[in-house]
């Protein structure tokens, strides 16, 4: 039976690729010292999701290596739309059937998140997640500081305040993500390797899953 929440993570789970990255790639595509700036923003990322530093950290030093404007992101968006994971696509129809339920809540950034979820019938007031701070030239100064998911522990913060009852799953493929479940509200957390697997997080996983449809064989039973 589907739960009565379904928090989903966006990066390396909704999608393939982790979405500050992607948006690196693009920011940085000109650079002379792209190669080694991306490695750099690559190795932040890593230890941020396998829960190495605080996700606040990890997110500061990558958004140092960087100078985005707003035409950064929407081509980034654009490049995102086309990774969405296989079995997302494959079972757009049930996602869309359980919008309703479904949560995300992500390190990611709204602006990028938002036109691909809806998609799925997943509404704007159904995304959490970081967003940016804009100078009047349209370049990005900074991450909101102010937004809860910026800081340490904030996907945590976040879920308890949303005052969440009954079953709540979580699937997700970062530490911070089980961590919904051992600090927050979560009842069931599930580990999501189809696009990378990291196993300290599948060590701690109630249940791991290849796809999405073995979610959906699992609240079939």
């Amino acid at each position: 039976m589907f739960p009565d929440h379904l928090i989903i993570d966006f990066d390396s789970t909704f999608i393939t690729v982790e979405s500050l990255d992607e948006l690196a790639l693009i920011v940085l595509k000109d650079d002379p010292e792209s190669a080694q700036r991306l490695e750099r923003i690559r190795e932040i990322t890593r230890a941020g999701m396998e829960g190495s530093i605080p996700f606040d950290e990890s997110l500061s030093k990558r958004m140092e290596l960087l100078d985005i404007n707003q035409r950064d992101i929407h081509a980034a968006t654009i490049a995102l739309a086309k990774k969405v994971t296989p079995s997302f696509k494959r079972n757009k129809q049930f996602l869309k059937e359980n919008a309703q339920n479904i949560l995300i809540i992500s390190g990611g950034f709204y602006e990028m998140i938002i036109p691909i979820v809806s998609e799925y019938g997943i509404l704007e007031n159904q995304v959490f997640a970081n967003k940016f701070v804009y100078e009047a030239t349209g370049r990005i100064t900074q991450v909101d500081a102010q937004n809860i998911m910026a800081q340490s522990g904030g996907k945590v913060a976040q879920a308890n305040t949303l005052n969440l009852t009954s079953e709540i799953h979580v699937i997700g493929d970062g530490y911070t993500d089980y961590q919904i479940k051992s600090e927050g509200p979560a009842t069931k957390f599930f580990a999501f390797i189809e696009n990378i697997r990291r196993n300290t997080v599948c060590e701690v996983a109630d249940v791991v899953l290849s796809n999405i449809d073995d979610y959906i064989k699992f609240v079939a039973e």
